[in-house]
């Protein structure tokens, strides 16, 4: 629904009301008197009544008020003119109770409006008393027992007033419990994280560093090293240092997730020729057939095709020593395409080594880029990982 149709509707349902208020008293008047006298009267006292009813909502003591006054004015000047009006006036009264009841003001104003009324009734008796052409029109018992049953009208507007009341408490403390809720599902959270990054920084942080540091001290006695020893010691030292840094950033984000951006910038596929050229470096074999325009595709691809390459050439040199790995990158019908190949080992590997984690990781990947990913044997004993994703990144 939108809001000018509920509106609409409020309208509308308003009007209903006023409408089924209005035409009772005159389908009663013909039983109760058919006088010229007494049609004008209800005929003016309709009017106003009108005017009231439509305004009930925003002045509410003035419509009670409004439509009050008139009513007394009107059947004193009936009794004193020997007419009657249809009982069914007293309906407007009651709807405006309601009203006052409903969407009233302070009670100190709603008891002031009451006195007020009672005055008004007093001085209409008074006046009926002294100006009634009949004793038969004199008001008396018959008017309170026409008001009586009034005040019940404005004790059920109160009561849907306060059960609305109510119900708007309920829901926001039920709100406040939600959101309370969870603020500590996110410090529970919090606490998690960094319990999970104190734990990496004692088991991972201690023996990385003393990896950097026996490889800087290799690199310190290069001169008591054969060539192949000092390469191999440079690429440990230089791995060990980024792989520091990226750790350092996990564990600052695990810490506070609201700072969330690294220090350094992401890798993406311009740094693929470092990725190859220390892959070669660590007696790696590669080649690499990268295509054109690959920094097309958005910034979380392209960091998810890195990774991609990453864990495969590590894959490689763990369980497939010496093989020779094909590489392939390019861009086909609007989505980024990884194939990494590699021929079987030369020499065995470390086939118990690692729990799966790297392929999961990596199909975790490209599914939430809305890619899909394929691993397995191929034919001649090698692996084949190939990933395909689309150039924008989908949060699926």
């Amino acid at each position: 629904m939108t809001g000018d149709s509920g509106r609409w509707r409020w309208w509308e349902a308003d009007a209903v009301v006023i409408a089924l208020t209005l035409v009772a008293p005159p389908l009663l008047q013909p039983s109760t008197d058919e006088s010229s006298t007494a049609w004008l009267l209800l005929i003016g006292f309709e009017l106003v009544a009108l005017v009231a009813l439509s305004a009930r909502r925003r002045v509410p003591v003035t419509a009670f008020l409004l439509i009050f006054g008139t009513l007394v004015a009107a059947v004193v000047g009936g009794a004193a003119g020997g007419v009657r009006l249809s009982p069914l006036v007293f309906l407007p009264l009651a709807v405006v109770l309601y009203n006052l009841g409903n969407h009233g003001v302070h009670l100190a104003r709603t008891g002031l409006a009451a006195l007020t009324g009672g005055g008004m009734l007093a001085a209409g008796l008074w006046i009926n008393w002294e100006t009634a052409s009949a004793a038969d029109f004199r008001g008396g018992i018959d008017v309170f027992a026409m008001l009586a049953p009034m005040p019940l009208a404005w004790a059920m507007g109160f009561a849907a007033r306060t059960r609305r009341a109510l119900l708007a408490a309920a829901e926001e403390r039920a709100a406040d419990a939600s959101r309370e809720q969870q603020l500590r599902a996110e410090q529970a959270a919090q606490r998690e994280r960094v319990r999970i990054a104190s734990e990496m920084h004692d088991l991972v942080a201690h023996s990385l560093t003393l990896l950097v540091v026996h490889a800087e001290t290799l690199r310190a006695r290069g001169s008591d090293l054969p060539d192949w020893a000092r390469t191999q010691a440079d690429g440990l030292a230089l791995a060990g240092r980024q792989l520091g840094g990226e750790l350092r950033d996990l564990l600052r984000v695990l810490h506070d997730p609201a700072e969330a951006a690294p220090l350094r910038p992401t890798p993406g596929l311009g740094e693929l020729p470092a990725l190859l050229a220390a892959h070669r470096a660590d007696g790696g074999t590669v080649d690499a057939r990268l295509g054109h325009e690959l920094a097309a595709s958005s910034r979380p691809v392209q960091l998810a095709g890195y990774r991609i390459v990453q864990e495969s050439l590590t894959n490689a040199r763990r369980h497939a020593p010496g093989a020779a790995v094909v590489l392939t990158l390019d861009i086909d019908d609007g989505q980024l395409r990884v194939e990494v190949v590699n021929s079987p080992a030369v020499r065995p590997g470390a086939q118990d080594v690692g729990a799966g984690l790297g392929l999961i990781s990596m199909r975790e990947r490209v599914e939430a880029s809305g890619g899909e990913l394929t691993a397995g044997p191929t034919c001649d004993g090698g692996f084949r990982i190939m990933a395909t994703m689309p150039l924008e990144f989908a949060d699926v």
